[in-house]
């Protein structure tokens, strides 16, 4: 097993812009990093940076302690799966698999064992015969994966390898591709946009928008603690609320609302240290509820209902409050008519602060 590093890593395709800024990451033996942001965060430059087929324009790529800025791709012992699982339509799966071994002349036995045995693995023996064509997007994504466990590789590198699989497949797909890295313990850096995929599949997660790195942290990490407005809106789903407010005398009032919400003393002391007051309130969907008018306990948001998605074991609802689509995540089946008047209510202690201005998280700034 091998550890890699990437520091103050840069790339720019013009010499005068950026796709990647600065990225900083220690990936150690075993781990499931996830690269997750919006398209053209330079998520997949990056993972291409480290298989060797951009260039680092600045910084340093380690691979066990060595720079490997310039060693051949076929010498970083990297494992590649293609978003478009690019295998040959004329070969069997049992060709495909066996490709690359066959390109570095390893002996037919040798070859025939490590396919038999990714095959095994991969519940693809009785698929041995068969050309892509005869496989389903599943099927073939398996094979892609047979390929690098072939060959017994450091790191295995996934650029989107569940993007063309519909709704129902990528969960299954998802689950045996946890199982197979439990199995072979095979570092991993995967590529993804998609956030429900990196909240359930990474060990650690590295969020980036505009090549620049967000956060890092574990999926608990990144959901709970935020750095920031672009991680609490990006990871979530619904993301999380966000409301521009007015801070004064330890009440927050919503732009373009009559609601005020009155704060505990930890949260004005942590709000009395900033030079603004300009506050971004965040809450998760899962924790605002349906409140009655006489509820004097906690906060009221009113609203008017946007739309109501029932989705079986829950129904959320959303509404347009302060030019922001406010969302409730409520258990049970009611639905909600459109337009009708609605309450929110939750408890301020689980209640997000950020910068407006910056959009930094004013929780950990003050730490």
């Amino acid at each position: 097993m091998a550890k890699l590093q990437l520091n103050h890593v840069k790339k720019t395709f013009d010499g005068k812009t950026y796709s990647v800024k600065d990225f900083n990451l220690d990936i150690m033996e075993r781990d499931f990093i996830v690269l997750v942001g919006p398209s053209g965060c330079g998520k997949s430059t990056t993972l291409r940076m480290i298989a060797g087929l951009e260039s680092i324009s600045e910084g340093e790529l380690l691979i066990d302690g060595k720079v490997a800025n310039q060693t051949e791709p076929k010498n970083r012992n990297i494992a590649m799966v293609f978003q478009n699982y690019a295998l040959y339509p004329h070969m069997t799966v049992e060709d495909n698999i066996g490709y690359g071994l066959k390109v570095k002349k390893e002996k037919k036995s040798e070859i025939k064992n490590k396919v038999h045995q990714a095959t095994e693995l991969l519940d693809l023996v009785d698929y041995l015969n068969k050309k892509p064509g005869e496989l389903s997007g599943g099927q073939r994504q398996r094979v892609a994966l047979g390929r690098a466990i072939v060959r017994d590789a450091d790191f295995f590198l996934m650029d989107e390898p569940l993007s063309n699989l519909d709704a129902k497949l990528r969960v299954v797909m998802r689950s045996e591709i946890i199982q197979l890295h439990k199995r072979l313990n095979t570092t991993t850096i995967y590529v993804t946009h998609d956030q429900i995929e990196a909240m359930t599949m990474a060990t650690k997660i590295v969020v980036m928008n505009k090549g620049e790195i967000q956060q890092i942290g574990t999926p608990k990490e990144v959901y709970n603690s935020p750095n920031n407005t672009f991680v609490a809106s990006f990871i979530g789903s619904p993301s999380m609320n966000l409301l521009k407010c007015q801070y004064e005398n330890g009440k927050l009032f919503v732009n373009d609302t009559d609601d005020v919400i009155n704060l505990n003393e930890s949260q004005k002391e942590l709000l009395t240290k900033i030079d603004t007051n300009q506050i971004t309130l965040g809450i998760r969907p899962e924790k605002v509820e349906i409140a009655e008018e006489h509820d004097n306990k906690r906060p009221i948001i009113h609203s008017s209902v946007e739309v109501s998605e029932f989705h079986g074991s829950e129904t959320i609802v959303f509404s347009n409050i302060s030019d922001f689509m406010f969302a409730a995540k409520t258990k049970g089946d009611h639905i909600y008519d459109n337009n009708a008047a609605i309450n929110y209510t939750f408890d301020i202690n689980d209640l997000y602060f950020f910068e407006t201005r910056t959009g930094e998280n004013i929780t950990i700034k003050m730490k």
